[in-house]
C-alpha cells in the first residue's frame, strides 16, 4: 500500500490543492472545512521524490474567504443561513469555500532528524491532509518528553491541550542562545520559570543563574521539596542572593566600569585624572598575584595632584579633589556593594542541579549593569580558561561545567542606542559563548528598547503577546525563524501562548505554555482586593494590636525620663 493511499485512510482529507501561492515556497488549495484550516496548524500533501513518496508537510499562514452565501441570507439572525440554502438545494456546510496560503517545510528525516524540502511542488488537484497529532509529536520537536537534554514547555496551539507536546532541545537553547519576548502581563516570566523548572528536572540538572531585577524568582525555591524534581542521589538546589549579599570585589571592575559609576557632570579633567590613576595603579600590580581595593586607586589618584608652583601648567589641586570626592561618594560607603576583598566565588553561583537567583531590587540600575558586566566577565573568563586548560583547578577561574544566565528585564543591560558597560561583554559571550559552553536567555518587554544585535544573536525565540508597533517591528527584524505570517499573529495571542522558532525546534510552532509546578512570583497585586480587606474587622484588629505594640516602648521611655528629672 502506497503512502499516498495511508494518508487516505489514516489523516482526514481537508483540501485540494488550488496552485501555487506569491511565493516559490508556499502552495494554495481550497477547503470547506474553516475549522481545521487554522493559521498555525499543519497539513501535507504526498509528493514522489526519487523513488519514494514523501509527506510534505507545511504549515497554515493565511486563509481567504472566496465563496459565501449571499447577504440576502445572512439578514435574518432568526432564520439559520442553512435553512435558507437548503431549500434552494445548496448543502448548508459546503456552501462557503476558503483558500488557505501553506508555507510547506519539506519532509522529516530520521537520519538528519530535521526537515528537508525537496522543492517539489503539489499539482492542482493533489490532496491535502491534515496531519495527525501522531506525526506532529514525532516530527515538530527535536526531543521527546522526559528525554535527557529536552525540556517541555506546552503543547501545540491548535490541537488540544497536552495532545501534540512542544519540547525544546536544551542543548541547543544553551549553547545558542534564548530569547523571552512579550508585552507586560503575557506571561514572559511565567514562561521563564516553566523553562528553569525544565532545566533543574533530573533529565537535565543544569547549572543555571538567573538575574532577577524584580524578586519575582523566589518561589523556585520550592523546587527543593518537591519529589518530582528528585532522582536518586539528585537533589536540586535553589539559592538566593539578596540584596545585601551581593559583593563586588573592586578590583574586578575596569577603568570603564568605575568611569560609569561617576556622577553626571564629571569633567573631562577629572576622567584624564582617573585613567592616569588607573594606569598607573596597574603597571605597578601587573604581573601579581594579588588583590587591590578602592584605596590603592583612590592614593593613586592623590599622586596625580600637583599645585603647578614647579611647573608651567596649573594646578590641578580642584579637579583631583573633585574627582575624589564622587569616587568617595560612590565606593567608600559602608555598606555599599563594592569590597576590597569579598565577593561571591562562581562556584557559590553556578554548580549543576544548582539554580541561583540574584535579586538586585534594591540595588541602583546603574550598579546593576555593572554587577552583571563584572560577572559575565568573570564567568567568560572561567570557561575559557577552564576549556583552554589554564585554569588552577584550586582557583575561582575553573569552572568545569557549561553554565547558562537568564536575565530578566534584558533591555536594561543591553539597550538599544546607548552604551552601558554590561553591552559589550554580552555582545562577546552571544556571538562567541557557544564555543566555551556560556550561554545566555534574554527577557524582556520591549524588544524595541533591546540592542538588535544582542537580540539577533538569541538563535531561539520565545515570542508572546506584542501589541507595540515598534516593537513588532523590531522582531520581525531580529527574528529569522518565524515567518512575517506568523509574527502577524502576536497581537491576537491570549496569555500563556506563544510563537516559538529557532534552533530549540524543529519548525516555528504556536505553543500553549504548561501549568508551572513552582507558584509564580511575578502576580499582579489585586488593588480592589485589598482595598476592601483594608476595611475588615481582622484587619482594622490587626492594625490596633500593631498601634499597640508601637506605643509601648514610647511610654517606658516618657516614664523613665520623667523619673530622672524628679
Amino acid at each position: 500500500m502506497s503512502p499516498k493511499q495511508n494518508a487516505a485512510e489514516e489523516d482526514p482529507l481537508v483540501g485540494t490543492v488550488k496552485g501555487p501561492g506569491e511565493r516559490p515556497h508556499e502552495f494554495l488549495f481550497i477547503t470547506t472545512d474553516n475549522r481545521r484550516a487554522r493559521i498555525g496548524e499543519f497539513v501535507y500533501y504526498v509528493a514522489r521524490d526519487s523513488e519514494e513518496e514523501r509527506r510534505i508537510l507545511g504549515n497554515v499562514t493565511s486563509r481567504r474567504l472566496v465563496r459565501n452565501l449571499p447577504d440576502a441570507f445572512l439578514s435574518d439572525p432568526e432564520t439559520p443561513p442553512a435553512v435558507v440554502s437548503s431549500l434552494i438545494g445548496l448543502e448548508g456546510e459546503g456552501c462557503e469555500l476558503y483558500e488557505i496560503t501553506v508555507e510547506a517545510i519539506g519532509y522529516f528525516s530520521r537520519r538528519l532528524n530535521d526537515f528537508v524540502n525537496p522543492r517539489i511542488p503539489p499539482g492542482a488537484g493533489d490532496a491535502v491532509y491534515l496531519a495527525s497529532s501522531e506525526t506532529l509529536s514525532s516530527v515538530l520537536s527535536p526531543k521527546r518528553v522526559g528525554d535527557q537534554g529536552s525540556a517541555h514547555v506546552g503543547s501545540l496551539l491548535t490541537r488540544d491541550a497536552n495532545e501534540v507536546p512542544v519540547v525544546l532541545s536544551v542543548k541547543d537553547v544553551v549553547s545558542t542562545h534564548l530569547a523571552i519576548l512579550a508585552s507586560t502581563g503575557s506571561g514572559k516570566s511565567y514562561t521563564a520559570g516553566v523553562i528553569v523548572e525544565e532545566l533543574m528536572m533530573p533529565h537535565n540538572r543544569a547549572a543555571v543563574l538567573i538575574v532577577d531585577p524584580h524578586g519575582e524568582y523566589g518561589t523556585l525555591s520550592s523546587i527543593e521539596t518537591d519529589p518530582r524534581f528528585s532522582e536518586g542521589a539528585y537533589r536540586p538546589e535553589v539559592k538566593l542572593f539578596t540584596p545585601e549579599r551581593v559583593r563586588v570585589r573592586f578590583s574586578s571592575l575596569t577603568e570603564a566600569d568605575i568611569k560609569y559609576l561617576l556622577p553626571e557632570g564629571t569633567s573631562e579633567k577629572m576622567l584624564h585624572i582617573l585613567s592616569q590613576a588607573y594606569r598607573t595603579l596597574m603597571s605597578r600590580v601587573s604581573g601579581e598575584r594579588q588583590l587591590w581595593g578602592y584605596h590603592d586607586l583612590r592614593d593613586a589618584v592623590v599622586e596625580q595632584k600637583y599645585e603647578g608652583s614647579e611647573r608651567s601648567e596649573s594646578s590641578n589641586a580642584s579637579s583631583v579633589e573633585g574627582l575624589l570626592w564622587r569616587l568617595d561618594s560612590r565606593f567608600d560607603r559602608a555598606n555599599g556593594i563594592f569590597s576590597d576583598n569579598e565577593h561571591i566565588p562562581l562556584k557559590d553561583l553556578f554548580r549543576p542541579g544548582r539554580c541561583t537567583v540574584l535579586q538586585l531590587s534594591d540595588i541602583e540600575q546603574n550598579e546593576q549593569q555593572v554587577i552583571v558586566a563584572t560577572l559575565l566577565r568573570r564567568v567568560n573568563k572561567a570557561r575559557v580558561s577552564t576549556v583552554r586548560g589554564e585554569a588552577d583547578a584550586a582557583s575561582d577561574a575553573h569552572l568545569p561545567y557549561p553554565v547558562f544566565a537568564l536575565l530578566e528585564e534584558a533591555h536594561r543591560f543591553a539597550p538599544a542606542g546607548a552604551t552601558v558597560v554590561s553591552t559589550n561583554i554580552l555582545k562577546q559571550i552571544l556571538s562567541e559563548g557557544r564555543k566555551f559552553g556560556v550561554g545566555i536567555g534574554l527577557i524582556t518587554q520591549r524588544p524595541g528598547k533591546l540592542d538588535q544585535d544582542v537580540l539577533s544573536q538569541c538563535m531561539t525565540q520565545v515570542i508572546m503577546r506584542i501589541v507595540n508597533p515598534v516593537d513588532q517591528d523590531t522582531v520581525a527584524k531580529s527574528v529569522e525563524g518565524a515567518g512575517r505570517q506568523m509574527l502577524q499573529e502576536l497581537p491576537a495571542l491570549t496569555k500563556g501562548q506563544a510563537v516559538i522558532s529557532g534552533v530549540g525546534v524543529n519548525t516555528p510552532v504556536m505553543c500553549r505554555v504548561r501549568e508551572r509546578i513552582t507558584r509564580h512570583g511575578g502576580e499582579t497585586f489585586d488593588a480592589p482586593s485589598e482595598w476592601a480587606d483594608w476595611h475588615t474587622d481582622a484587619a482594622r484588629d490587626r492594625r490596633e494590636q500593631d498601634d499597640a505594640v508601637m506605643v509601648k516602648p514610647a511610654s517606658k521611655k516618657v516614664e523613665k525620663f520623667r523619673g530622672v528629672e524628679l
